[in-house]
């Protein structure tokens, strides 16, 4: 069965069909989930809101992205609202009137690995931070970035570069030897 037949079948709330979806996505979704929330417990809650908005939202899939990626972008969502759940005292930031300058070389010394990377990622702060994973994990643009986070493009591209210097400032302390 091909997988826009499946995905039309859970479109008239065919269980079979539903659980199909579920099983195919359930394991990379949730692996999305930890990439944000850090906590198996928290991933498995996210996981399930997930799949419920995404059965209840299916009719609004038209398939002009595979299903994997409209479903992936209801995870970083689900992801992103649950964390700022937890935090008690966010105060918003505007930087709208910032105008970045756009750079994209993100490399960094061949010594440097993935962990390191994953290390600091998880140093910078959650404005930042966030914008760096769906950028660099996850492979999101600017556009789709700006609306999952609920802010200007112009904000996205100024995080994201804040967030890159950053990042390149904690894997030099890691390759010199002055970071932990």
């Amino acid at each position: 069965m091909l997988q826009i037949d499946v995905v039309e079948k859970c479109k008239i709330n065919d269980r079979s069909a539903q659980l199909k979806l579920y099983r195919q996505y359930c394991d990379g979704m949730y692996a999305v989930a930890m990439r944000f929330v850090k906590n198996s417990d928290d991933a498995e809650d996210v996981l399930q809101e997930s799949f419920i908005k995404a059965f209840q939202k299916i009719h609004q899939f038209k398939g002009e992205v595979t299903f994997g990626a409209w479903l992936k972008r209801i995870v970083v969502n689900k992801s992103i609202d649950f964390l700022k759940s937890k935090k008690q005292n966010m105060v918003p930031l505007e930087e709208n009137y910032m105008q970045p300058v756009e750079n994209d070389d993100w490399t960094v010394d061949e010594e440097i690995g993935l962990d390191h990377v994953k290390a600091a990622i998880e140093k910078l702060p959650d404005k930042y931070k966030y914008v760096v994973m769906m950028f660099l994990v996850e492979g999101f643009d600017h556009k789709e970035i700006s609306e999952v986070m609920q802010i200007e493009e112009t904000t996205c591209r100024t995080r994201l570069l804040r967030g890159k210097h950053r990042l390149k400032v904690l894997l030099e302390k890691k390759q010199y030897g002055t970071g932990s």
